[in-house]
């Protein structure tokens, strides 16, 4: 069957649903495919993920935190929770298990959807398919024998549900500096390959570190403030909102007794290999702690703020090992960073940039009028993907939309 709608949204995960209340504001009529359920993404995650960060950073529009402990942290069944209140509260116009399996260009300026519940054509689409969409494995990945259990974070649950043995997390950003320290505490033997991320402690001064991120701009820092638009892949800063939110990174890894090496190269004669450069990503790291403690100290500067104490770095041993027994391993687990996705299902491959990012002007493609992205990693921002700033997207691609086509407002 196909069907002819004039304003479709794909995804009903927090930049969905922040696009359909602004849109809704305006009076604009649409509908949101969803191939899951509300807040499909973060029902995924494993089984004791909680926000990063505090629960007073959930902003989407209309609609900010509502609960009784905004320095906690949300466990991931209160944050569907919530964004299925934020839905009811709007009357989203939500469809449910409808997956869109391909979108194109139609024969004049209309888009052909391609779903689960037959075709839809529409005037405009706004895809906000979120910012975490294919996992990302390193080249050795491939090097893996099939008989060694081997998953990405995003297929974890918990430590029960793995095979006995070490336990080897590829990457070191927030996911998998979360599972590594869950692991340990459940008593697995933890190997961590190391990438490189940002650091910072969870507290600055009587301060939690995402206050100060969002009082000296951090977040607000525009894609053009990179010194390389690749720069966007690096991981954001180290941080867990476990036990009422502490410490975590490298150091602190290492402190409790897990094991760190250098990037992870792959396998070869029964032996897992790592390169020499664990140093190197740990400088890495302090090089952009100091760069985001100078952004403090210049913001204390500016508004007459109490200056916090701020640590330099612990001395670092950066001895690691560089091949370890792949025996010793029960499983491995890839958590090396999500990439975009749109080219293997939006049919329109001059939309994207090389790494395959939106080719965009405020959320508008460039390459198709009419198409329009909400909640991509830096869209706008460094907070363009989170439910502290998705909001700003979504309401400025709602403006635009209303701009375009007055004609589908009701």
């Amino acid at each position: 069957m196909s069907e002819t709608v004039g304003l479709v949204l794909i995804g009903a995960g927090q930049a969905g649903l922040a696009v359909s209340h602004e849109l809704s504001e305006l009076g604009i009529e649409h509908v949101v495919l969803e191939k899951g359920r509300i807040g499909q993404t973060w029902r995924d995650r494993w089984e004791s993920f909680c926000l990063v960060t505090p629960n007073w950073s959930v902003q989407l529009p209309g609609h900010p935190y509502d609960g009784d402990d905004p320095d906690g942290f949300m466990p991931k069944d209160e944050i569907v929770a919530y964004l299925e209140r934020y839905s009811d509260r709007l009357g989203a116009p939500i469809r449910e298990g409808v997956e869109v399996r391909s979108l194109a260009r139609g024969d004049d300026s209309s888009f052909v959807l391609e779903t689960t519940a037959g075709q839809i054509q529409a005037r405009t689409v706004v895809v906000c398919t979120g910012a975490y969409q294919r996992p990302h494995r390193p080249a050795g990945a491939s090097t893996v024998p099939g008989d060694v259990f081997a998953i990405d974070v995003e297929g974890y649950r918990s430590p029960s549900a793995l095979p006995p043995g070490r336990v080897l997390v590829v990457g070191s950003g927030q996911s998998g500096c979360q599972v590594a320290e869950e692991l340990h505490e459940a008593g697995r033997e933890v190997v961590v390959a190391c990438g490189r991320a940002p650091w910072s402690p969870r507290r600055l001064g009587d301060r939690d570190l995402v206050w100060w991120i969002v009082e000296t701009g951090f977040w607000d820092a525009p894609l053009s403030s990179l010194r390389n638009p690749a720069d966007r892949l690096f991981a954001n800063v180290l941080a867990t909102g476990h036990g009422g939110g502490h410490d975590l990174h490298l150091r602190t890894l290492r402190a409790l007794g897990i094991t760190l090496a250098g990037h992870f190269t792959g396998v070869q004669d029964g032996q897992v290999l790592f390169s020499g450069d664990l140093g190197e990503t740990v400088a890495w790291g302090d090089d952009r702690y100091a760069q985001l403690m100078e952004l403090v100290r210049k913001t204390v500067r500016e508004k007459g703020l109490t200056m916090p104490a701020i640590a330099s770095p612990a001395p670092f041993d950066d001895r690691a090992p560089e091949g370890l027994d792949l025996a010793s391993f029960g499983a491995v687990i890839f958590a090396g960073g999500f990439r975009p996705d749109y080219r293997q299902w939006v049919r329109i491959p001059e939309a994207f940039d090389e790494p395959g990012f939106p080719l965009h002007e405020e959320g508008a493609s460039l390459a198709a009028a009419g198409l329009y992205f909400v909640g991509v990693h830096f869209l706008r921002k460094r907070k363009s993907s989170l439910l502290y700033g998705v909001g700003e997207d979504a309401t400025i691609v709602a403006r635009s939309i209303a701009d375009r086509q007055p004609a589908i407002r009701r």
